[in-house]
């Protein structure tokens, strides 16, 4: 059994953020874990948001916190992860698409193997548009042919991994679409299997494409350096 830290980053989520805490209170009493943390970093929401996480807030069912600016998800995470206390990390998006009854799938892997330091999700039946979806095949193509990390869907946020070696990655934003290529860069053992994903309910996706595939060229390019770094000294 192992102890972990469940990092979540919102914006603008009211309308989805207090099913998903309650679907994660569910299902995380799992033969697996023995004691958990559940960190909410809102990236300065102005909706209701906060209002909607106060009853846990008091109940002190989660630790939340709030950025001062809209920094983006990468930065929430990243904040998130170095709040937390326990070394195995669990992320999820606030939107609802990911399954917290996945959270069992990927522990059983993690936790009895003592061989992965990085399980992630892969969105076998993905609930987007074509668009977003095509997309993303093309940005994974292209970042698996140059980084060869052996993960067809690095986009999909459920993972669950070490913040050891986390903290050793040189940070940048749009690190979070990165971690199974740097995990592997930094010679350690991953492992991606099916997930469930969900069609968003409430609110609209935050990211544009095209905005999204020019950042990640660049972004692209800094892994592949970090890693080449890495392997030279």
């Amino acid at each position: 059994m192992i102890n972990v830290s469940i990092v979540i980053p919102v914006f603008n989520e009211e309308k989805n953020i207090s099913s998903l805490i309650d679907e994660i209170l569910e299902n995380i009493e799992i033969e697996y874990i023995k004691d958990y943390e559940i960190i909410i970093i809102d990236d300065y929401s102005f909706d209701n948001t906060l209002k909607i996480l106060q009853p846990f807030i008091d109940k002190k069912i989660i630790k939340y916190f709030k950025n001062k600016h809209n920094f983006g998800q990468s930065f929430s995470l990243n904040k998130g992860i170095n709040l937390s206390i326990y070394n195995n990390i669990i992320t999820l998006d606030g939107d609802g698409q990911n399954n917290p009854k996945d959270i069992k799938k990927l522990l059983e892997l993690y936790d009895n193997s003592n061989k992965y330091s990085l399980v992630g999700g892969i969105r076998e039946k993905r609930r987007d548009s074509l668009s977003k979806i095509y997309a993303s095949k093309i940005a994974n193509k292209v970042r698996a042919y140059i980084l060869s990390d052996n993960c067809p869907d690095t986009g999909c946020s459920l993972k669950i991994f070490r913040k050891d070696i986390f903290i050793k990655f040189p940070y940048f934003d749009g690190i979070h679409r990165f971690l199974p290529a740097l995990f592997s860069g930094f010679k350690c053992e991953t492992k991606f299997i099916n997930v469930d994903h969900r069609p968003r309910i409430f609110g609209n996706s935050k990211y544009n494409n095209i905005s999204r595939l020019f950042r990640g060229i660049k972004d692209l390019i800094k892994v592949y350096m970090i890693i080449k770094q890495y392997k030279n000294d």
